[in-house]
């Protein structure tokens, strides 16, 4: 009986022994696959169609009549021409043009300037000795010469006493409000982006009130940075990454007028304002209670969060629930949190999720 019993407990292990292998081999054919599309995802492909203007057509003189307007603003500005084309891509008309720095500024809907970035930026252009990167012009209101892409660039070169600067002017005004996703002179932020996103939609509201805010989805980027635009600019040290997420989910361009829109993203920005002071206050006790984690914030807000279990299916693009809705229930399980019920381990989940990132 003994001997029996051996044999068949051999024969067990041989076959937990060989399902083992086989789960292996599968967990290696699955990351096989995952590795092979992630190596797809990745890989940039050439368009097969070849679309924009030939290099003929990108020529473009500096008489041009379609130019003669903006080349007679830019003299009477005490500029001069330099050279015109065609963008390859949309065959718009552009200006190159020597420019007096005194006859350039921001848009008024700008990110606020980095002093540091500045200074590092005009030490640098002083030892190379060169400043190639022209900024991008257009025509502001009242005939004014705005730049929506270059603000640190103009100002290292006040900094650095140049009388003139190189650009590119464009007649299309319109484009100031189209930049944002183009400038890669400094990395925005969240801050940066939203207050860039609010100033631009306010002037937009003014321009053309009777416009949608949808309409100005390009120009906005994504809907969270308005709600988050109105908070920092009242409060420039907002938590805002860490709502985000959060935001994301339940945020959808308006289908109201903007500026209709834009008082309705007051009263819900007023909202999570509150919803952040009842984060500040569950963060303070669990302080007191010894926990000293910097991710504090973000995971009280992600267990508060109503929507964060959700995962939208392939082509939805409905949020689970209205804004509104979710700012009630946040709120909500905000004054019912109980920290009793948080764990050390919870936290280390939290820092680990985040990378080590910034946790606002």
């Amino acid at each position: 009986m003994a001997a029996k019993k051996t044999v068949r407990k051999k024969s067990t292990r041989g076959t937990a022994k060989k399902a083992g292998k086989k789960v292996s081999a599968a967990r290696a054919r699955r990351s096989a696959v995952r590795k092979k599309s992630g190596a797809a995802r990745k890989r940039l492909t050439p368009s097969a169609g070849k679309r924009g203007l030939a290099s003929d057509e990108v020529r473009l003189e500096l008489d041009a009549p379609e130019l003669s307007a903006l080349r007679a603003e830019i003299e009477a500005a005490g500029g001069t021409g330099l050279g015109a084309y065609r963008e390859p891509l949309p065959g718009r008309p552009m200006l190159l043009a020597s420019l007096p720095i005194t006859a350039v500024e921001p848009t008024p809907f700008q990110r606020n300037l980095s002093p540091t970035h500045t200074k590092r930026l005009a030490q640098k252009i002083e030892e190379s000795g060169s400043f190639l990167d022209p900024l991008i012009v257009v025509r502001g209101e009242d005939g004014r010469l705005w730049t929506p892409n270059g603000r640190h660039r103009l100002a290292a070169a006040k900094v650095l006493g140049l009388r003139q600067i190189t650009a590119l002017v464009s007649p299309d005004e319109g484009l100031a409000f189209r930049i944002l996703a183009l400038n890669t002179e400094k990395a925005h932020n969240l801050k940066d982006r939203s207050l860039e996103v609010i100033r631009m939609a306010r002037e937009l509201a003014r321009r053309t009130p009777r416009k949608k805010e949808g309409d100005y989805a390009t120009e906005f980027e994504a809907p969270e940075l308005l709600t988050l635009g109105i908070i920092y600019e009242e409060n420039g040290r907002f938590a805002g990454g860490a709502y985000s997420p959060f935001l994301k989910k339940v945020e959808r361009f308006g289908t109201k007028t903007l500026p209709a829109s834009l008082r309705e993203r007051e009263g819900m920005s007023a909202r999570l304002v509150e919803i952040d002071a009842q984060v500040k206050r569950i963060v303070a006790e669990l302080q007191d209670k010894g926990f000293k984690s910097p991710y504090l914030r973000n995971y009280v807000v992600a267990r508060i969060n109503p929507v964060r279990f959700h995962r939208a299916k392939k082509g939805d693009t409905k949020p689970p629930m209205t804004l509104g809705a979710a700012l009630t229930r946040m709120a909500s399980s905000a004054r019912k949190f109980d920290t009793s019920s948080v764990r050390a381990g919870d936290l280390a989940l939290v820092a680990a999720v985040s990378g080590g990132g910034d946790a606002d």
